[in-house]
């Protein structure tokens, strides 16, 4: 990326701790003097008890950038951000809400990488809400953090297509489009010339944080709100049933046209239709309970007799 044009680099903190916030880090080391990363600390991130860096803090030391880890805003923190002496604040999905002191403390204040075209999807799961919606469209936005949840103007935005993108595909792409995107921007937003865009409140919706439950498989649903509940699932609400009385991770499927009745079970060389309200739905890649994942295929052959059923884990 090319590196803004001014009498010296723009000097940015940088607030981040997810995968998600990954590229606009990057993005930012090219184009930008980062004097600081601020990110939540170490913490238990997979299955395995030993404490792991956030993504960004080890990003951050790969550039070998300066970081700084809290959950909150400290008075150690806050002499920290002083100390940067930066131009702007950089946020995207650092996990920490921000007091008003540290929201002007920069001169061109402080902006955000939200994962949605604002104002639908203002909260915690946009990208997964605009999945679970059907939404044809979604994307990213470059706003300015103010007092409520994702309120604040932006001056930017960029879409891309939803539809049959799992939600990882969707946060990786959506991911990179916010860090072209806040590169691409920032130098408006320095030196005062970026046109904001009050929301319009009449749009607003909200992106509440995905439950468990939600993400259960319903065979008295239609096929398409089955499959979209596939593509929305993630390890931390995992889409899931029970085949025969046996619980069951969708991790693929599709919406296929074979009307079978809700709750009913075919597999028939190599292919699982599980029966909806309407049509059915075919598993492609399956993680039985206490097993790998694999092929749907692979696990149906382990399927024995006839009127099978299945339901609600």
């Amino acid at each position: 990326m090319p590196a803004m044009t001014s009498q010296r680099p723009t000097r940015v903190v940088f607030m981040g701790t997810p995968e998600f916030a990954v590229p606009s880090l990057s993005a930012l080391a090219e184009a930008c003097e980062v004097a600081l990363v601020v990110t939540r600390p170490d913490a238990v991130r997979s299955r395995g008890k030993r404490l792991e860096p956030s993504p960004v803090k080890a990003r951050a030391l790969e550039l070998g950038l300066p970081v700084l880890e809290t959950n909150r805003m400290t008075p150690e923190a806050m002499v920290a951000l002083r100390a940067a002496e930066a131009d702007v604040f950089c946020v995207a999905a650092f996990g920490c809400i921000l007091p008003d002191e540290v929201l002007a403390m920069a001169p061109a204040g402080c902006v955000n990488v939200h994962a949605s075209l604002l104002p639908r999807w203002r909260g915690a799961a946009p990208i997964q809400r605009a999945i679970l919606a059907g939404d044809a469209e979604t994307g990213v936005s470059i706003m300015r953090i103010g007092h409520g949840v994702d309120t604040g103007a932006y001056c930017a935005q960029a879409a891309t297509p939803v539809a049959g993108k799992s939600a990882a595909a969707l946060t990786a792409e959506l991911a990179e489009l916010g860090a072209r995107l806040l590169v691409e921007t920032l130098p408006s937003v320095v030196d005062d010339s970026a046109a904001w865009t009050e929301q319009d409140e009449a749009r607003v919706t909200h992106a509440a944080k995905i439950s468990k439950a939600e993400l259960q498989l319903d065979p008295s649903a239609p096929a398409r709100e089955n499959a979209l509940r596939v593509l929305a699932s993630s390890d931390a609400a995992p889409a899931r049933c029970a085949v025969a009385g046996r619980g069951l991770r969708v991790c693929d499927a599709r919406e296929a046209e074979k009307s079978l009745g809700p709750g009913v079970v075919l597999a028939s060389r190599g292919h699982v239709l599980l029966g909806c309200s309407d049509g059915s739905l075919e598993l492609l890649r399956v993680k039985p309970d206490g097993k790998r994942e694999m092929e749907a295929s692979s696990w149906a052959a382990g399927l024995r007799g006839e009127g099978l059923s299945w339901g609600r884990v």
